[in-house]
Order: C-alpha cells, then sequence, then structure tokens
C-alpha cells in the first residue's frame, strides 16, 4: 500500500494542487496516469502521480483510494521534474506543463498504426567528409558526450557551413552509445526536408516524427513508438522537446534564433530553457545552430554560459553571395513605382535566363495591407480587433490576420458613398500576380500561410521548387528558414523595411536575421549567389551589416543600445496583460496590478514597471486589451515571479472577476 500525491486534470488554478489519495497497488510509480474520485460528487478524474510515500506525515481523514492505473500512458521521472520546473519558470499550471507532455489522440480502434511520412524514402546519404573547421567542430562537441558531462554549444555557421552534417555525426555518435537524440527545427515545413535526410542516413525505422501538423491519430502512435524506445532519434518543431525519450544524449535546435522556439500558447515555454532542463537531467548535449544566433545565445557564448563553435566557410568553398542595396527612395525620384526595382528585375530576367530558380522574399501575405476610400479616408477595419484589414484579391476579400473576421469589399464607401475604394501596400499575393504579368513565359509560386492551408500543401510546393518545376518562389518568412535548393541564383528581398517598422525592441534584430537567412538560400550549389535588398532605409545599421555578412558588427551595436536601456540580454522583460470585455475595467485592473507588485516588491522597483498603457493590439476579438512592462534584472526573477504568480492565482481563483491576466516572460511578440 503507497500514498501518492497527484495533480488532477482540471483546467483552473482552483484545483492547482496536490491531492493525497491511497494507493493499493505497490507498483504505483512517479509518473503514472491514474484514475481517481473527485470532490463531493467523487467523479472519476484523471490524475498523474507526482509523489510516491511508504507512510504519510499526519493522518488524513476520509482519505480516498486510486480507482485505477493506466497500463499505457505515463511519465518519466525526469519528465516530472520539469514539469515541476516549468511550473515555477512559466507561472503556468501544472496541467499544462503535464499536456506538453502527454500524448494527443488515442490508439487506433482497428488497432492500424498510424504513420506520418510513410511515403518519404530518403536521401541515400553517408557520412561526408568533414571540412577542416567541421571536424574541429566536431572534436569539440564529442568529449562532452561521451563523457556525460552536460554542456551547450553555440554553433555559430554561416549560411551553407555544413550545420546539418554537424549535427548527424554527433547524432551518429550518440546512437553508437546506446542513447537517443532530439532534432528541432524551427518550422513545419522544414521537417519533410530533414526526415528525408535522416532517413536517408539513420533509416525510417530509427526515426519517429512529432509537430501539431499530425493528426490526433498519428501523434499518438508516434509518441507510443518513442516511449516504447522503438526509435533512437525524434525530429519535429518545437513540441518535440517534450518526446518522451529516455537517456537522452543530445537535443539539437537548428536555426536557434527563431521566434517560433518560444511558445505563445501556454505554457509559454522557451524552447532552448526546456531543452537545457531536460538535457542537464539526462546529463546531456545541447547544440544550437545559427547564422545569425539569437543575442541572447550570443551574449551567453560571451559570458562563457555557452560554448562557441565558429564556421566562417561554406562547406563546399563557394563564397557568400553577393549582396546588392537598392534605396527604394531613387526609384521613385526616377519614375520607377513599380514593386520591383531596376536591378531586381533584371537579375530576374539574367536568372532565368541561366536556367536557374530566384527566391523572392516579403514578410507580409495578402494582396495589400489595407482597403482605404481615396475620397473621405475611411479604411476597412475589423469589427472585433479595430485593426485595419488585409485585401485578399483571390477571394474579393478583406481579412484580419489576428482574429480572421472576413467580409467582402463593398461595391462603395459605407461612410460617404464613394466609389474610389483603393487598396494600398504589397503583400506576398500581389508580389505573385505583378511577377505572374512580367514574367508569363514561367512558372511562380507562392508560400505563404494562405498557400498551406491543405494537409500535405507545403510538401507539395517544396517538391515542386526542389524538383525545378516552380522557377520563381515567392514567400513569407517560410522561405527564408533553413531551406537547401542547389539551383538558386537569386534572392530579392522585396521590402526589408516592413520587419524593421514593427514596435517591437527586437525589430532590427529580426530585420538583420530575415535578410540574412534568406540571402543564405542563394548560392548553396556551386555557382555563387546574388541578393537584392530592397530598401527604404539603405543607412540602417542592420541592413548594412547583414549586407556585409557582418554578424560581428550587428551584435556590438545593438547589444550597446540594449545595455544602455536594459533589455535582454541584460534583463528579462515580463509583460503582463489585462483583459476584459469592458475597457475601463481593463485599465483600472492593470493599474491595481501594478500597485499590488510595487507594495510586495518595494517602492524602489516602481522604477522598472511601465505602464498601464493599452496594449499595441488594443482590441482583439472584442477583448480589450492593456498591458504593464516589468524589467527583471539578474538576481529579481525569483522574487518576481513569486509575487507574480500570487497576484495571477489571486485574479485567477476570484469567481466574481470580470478580466483575465496573463503573463509571458520574455516573449517574441509585444502585439
Amino acid at each position: 500500500m503507497k500514498y501518492v500525491n497527484v495533480v488532477i486534470d482540471n483546467n483552473t488554478d482552483h484545483t492547482d494542487n496536490l491531492f493525497t489519495y491511497l494507493c493499493v497497488d505497490d507498483k504505483v510509480k512517479v509518473g503514472d496516469k491514474v484514475f481517481v474520485p473527485f470532490a463531493k460528487g467523487n467523479r472519476i478524474r484523471e490524475a498523474y502521480v507526482f509523489q510516491v510515500a511508504d507512510q504519510l506525515p499526519e493522518v488524513i481523514k476520509g482519505i480516498k483510494t486510486i480507482e485505477a492505473i493506466d497500463p499505457d500512458i505515463s511519465l518519466s521521472e525526469e519528465a516530472v521534474a520539469t514539469c515541476v520546473w516549468m511550473r515555477r519558470q512559466y507561472l503556468c499550471r501544472y496541467i499544462d506543463t503535464i499536456k506538453c507532455f502527454t500524448p494527443a489522440g488515442t490508439s487506433s480502434k482497428r488497432g492500424r498504426i498510424r504513420t506520418p511520412y510513410k511515403e518519404a524514402i530518403g536521401e541515400v546519404s553517408t557520412a561526408r567528409n568533414l571540412t577542416n573547421e567541421q571536424r574541429r567542430a566536431v572534436e569539440k562537441i564529442h568529449p562532452s558526450l561521451k563523457e556525460r558531462e552536460h554542456k551547450i554549444f553555440l554553433i555559430h555557421g554561416v549560411t551553407s557551413s555544413g550545420k546539418t552534417e554537424i549535427y548527424m555525426q554527433v547524432i551518429e555518435t550518440c546512437i553508437s552509445e546506446g542513447r537517443t537524440a532530439i532534432m528541432l527545427v524551427p518550422e513545419i515545413s522544414l521537417t519533410p526536408q530533414t526526415i528525408d535526410r535522416f532517413i536517408g542516413r539513420f533509416g525510417a525505422e530509427q526515426i519517429a516524427v512529432l509537430h501539431s501538423k499530425l493528426s490526433m491519430g498519428e501523434r499518438y502512435d508516434e509518441w507510443m513508438r518513442i516511449k516504447s524506445g522503438e526509435v533512437k532519434i525524434v525530429i519535429g518543431a518545437r513540441s518535440a522537446v517534450f518526446a518522451p525519450l529516455s537517456d537522452i544524449g543530445v537535443i539539437v535546435l537548428d536555426e536557434e534564433h527563431e521566434t517560433t522556439y518560444k511558445s505563445d500558447m501556454t505554457p509559454k515555454y522557451d524552447t532552448i530553457e526546456v531543452a537545457g532542463r531536460r538535457a542537464k537531467k539526462n546529463r546531456a548535449i545541447v547544440l544550437l545552430g545559427s547564422a545569425t544566433p539569437s543575442l541572447v545565445s550570443a551574449y551567453k557564448a560571451e559570458q562563457g554560459e555557452y560554448q562557441k563553435i565558429l564556421l566562417t566557410e561554406r562547406f563546399n568553398k563557394t563564397p557568400l553571395p553577393t549582396v546588392e542595396i537598392i534605396d527604394m527612395r531613387e526609384e521613385l525620384k526616377n519614375g520607377n513605382k513599380s514593386i520591383f526595382s531596376v536591378s531586381l528585375y533584371q537579375e530576374m530576367k539574367k536568372n532565368l535566363d541561366e536556367k536557374r530558380q530566384v527566391i523572392l522574399f516579403l514578410n507580409r501575405r495578402g494582396y495589400s495591407t489595407f482597403v482605404s476610400c481615396r475620397s473621405c479616408g475611411y479604411v476597412m477595419k475589423c469589427k472585433e480587433c479595430g485593426i485595419s484589414l488585409t485585401y485578399h484579391k483571390a477571394r474579393n476579400e478583406a481579412i484580419c490576420h489576428f482574429c480572421g473576421y472576413r467580409e467582402r469589399i463593398p461595391s462603395a464607401c459605407p461612410v460617404c458613398g464613394g466609389k474610389y475604394l483603393k487598396h494600398f501596400g504589397t503583400g506576398t499575393e500581389k508580389v505573385e500576380e505583378v511577377t505572374r504579368e512580367i514574367f508569363p513565359e514561367y512558372t511562380v509560386d507562392r508560400l505563404d500561410l494562405d498557400t498551406i492551408t491543405k494537409k500535405g500543401s507545403i510538401d507539395k510546393i517544396l517538391n515542386s521548387f526542389r524538383k525545378g518545376k516552380t522557377n520563381i518562389l515567392i514567400g513569407t518568412q517560410l522561405v527564408a528558414k533553413g531551406l537547401d535548393f542547389s539551383n538558386v541564383g537569386l534572392v530579392g528581398i522585396v521590402s526589408a523595411d516592413i520587419s524593421l517598422n514593427v514596435p517591437d525592441f527586437r525589430s532590427t534584430e529580426r530585420t538583420f536575421q530575415l535578410i540574412t537567412q534568406a540571402a543564405g538560400r542563394a548560392g548553396r550549389g556551386d555557382l555563387t549567389g546574388k541578393v537584392v535588398i530592397q530598401t527604404y532605409s539603405p543607412d540602417h545599421y542592420s541592413i548594412i551589416a547583414a549586407a556585409d555578412h557582418d554578424y560581428e558588427a550587428f551584435y556590438r551595436a545593438e547589444t550597446r543600445i540594449r545595455k544602455q536601456i536594459g533589455y535582454p540580454p541584460f534583463s528579462d522583460l515580463i509583460q503582463i496583460i489585462l483583459s476584459s470585455e469592458k475597457e475601463p475595467e481593463a485599465l483600472e485592473r492593470c493599474r491595481q496590478v501594478a500597485a499590488d507588485f510595487v507594495r510586495n516588491a518595494g517602492k524602489s522597483e516602481e522604477r522598472f514597471v511601465f505602464g498601464p498603457q493599452a496594449a499595441p493590439m488594443n482590441k482583439i476579438k472584442g477583448i480589450y486589451r492593456y498591458q504593464l512592462l516589468i524589467k527583471c534584472f539578474p538576481g529579481k526573477r525569483k522574487e518576481y515571479s513569486r509575487i507574480l504568480n500570487e497576484i495571477k492565482v489571486g485574479i485567477n481563483t476570484n469567481r466574481n472577476a470580470k478580466y483575465l491576466i496573463s503573463i509571458d516572460i520574455n516573449p517574441y511578440s509585444f502585439l
């Protein structure tokens, strides 16, 4: 007979505690999924065992008994420990963290195994001869792997420097040592490419895939394959960091700088932090790879928290692409009102004539930014969020990219009755239309969130481009992340200013990264590529540094500014959002939270609290939002977290509250 403390599967702060039960099965262990009678009605609920004891420190009257133990689903002790850490680190509930580790879906009623990517045959692949830089990198990593010494390596390598080959050789050593590996990519669109490479090297039977685009059944079956020890390598987007592997030897995060590694849904975890935590518990290593490391990672490497490995050359010795910056102000002065500069058009024509492919990058989907009446100035806005709707020509609709609200384009202005409704700005849909008009003899395709709504559409678009059937690929940041096509001769960045003007302290960092990463898709074969950057800010240091392939210059300039204003990596930035159906209520509660925080933290901390103020997205789906920003300097994280968690729980357990609170530590979007 054992006594266990369990977490009830109940999505509320009221029950976010450990509950004690009696278990007659002595084999019960930490991590088991159990079924228990709960609350006054003794309704049977799912629960997870977090602690097991032979006796109780004190007598509990009316203690209830566990009804059953699930024979299939259980968590490891390491996973349970990570759940406890995540609850404290990200101010979330126990059950929020547990659901990261447990499978979605159920077993097939027909007993059929649902296998994603079963058509994948893999690229025939053997270990390549390493360059001197790659060999030195592997030699630095292997000792920690073999000696089971936890360490985090930052592999800072220029685009096409062969980081993937380093990952695979390290994983190969890891598997030979009888351990397991997790390979993370920032976008689901990159998983097919990675799967093909890994199947070719390790075989399909060694590999499982986890990401949110799989069906519920596929995710369940892959989870069970992993849990049973059938596979040694898990590939996926950020959620794959929770794969139920045992004895993990290495966790790889490719393109570690990408914002998609930070969850914006509860629990709002940082994948790099979770990977580091799991690796430490498993005495494993973490490999962070990027051509443009985040400032936080680069700073940690500079401070000695990470071990930095530098790769300065492309593995095939092809020079980095040449880069040309085009001042679009001069194009306008010269009478060119096209979205393409003369230089970009000429380079596109030249590359297409030479049978080379072209990628056009614009980080804004849709046809145009907004629809406005030229007579009275009316702008079509979302009725739920209050922001400008984006025009999508193919549907003849204006759509809100935040809540999904959409409406048909009216034939006349609803305010003045005028017929001069016009769309302004440029999105990928418009770039596609203009490109088809200018180059009608070539095949054009588009990759953005509007063209990948159906399952398999990403793979179809990328395979067509990979096989050379598509000559010109237009896309948002989906085309800038880690894609490897040898025949791309030109990358055109249609408007480098879009990310530069986002209201976010990371906007310059994102601009530098996006330009560098997009540029890195050019010239990955045997011939040097070309990049054309169109901008209205040709003198901005982030654009100049990206054009010069000079990460160090950008890093020094940006960290100098961040240090002066006390932004990450020199602090943690905590965003608190109070939301309500009534705007005065949201504002007043935001003021109250600020006052409660200062009262508990001390008057001296008030200077680090900014707000309340309307969130940049003040209204979403009819809900008003006000925010506080708190700068948390080193040594204060634990204290601030304790205070904020008490405030959050107080609000969430108040049954009369007509408002909600959301807390995000180091968010990657402040909208």
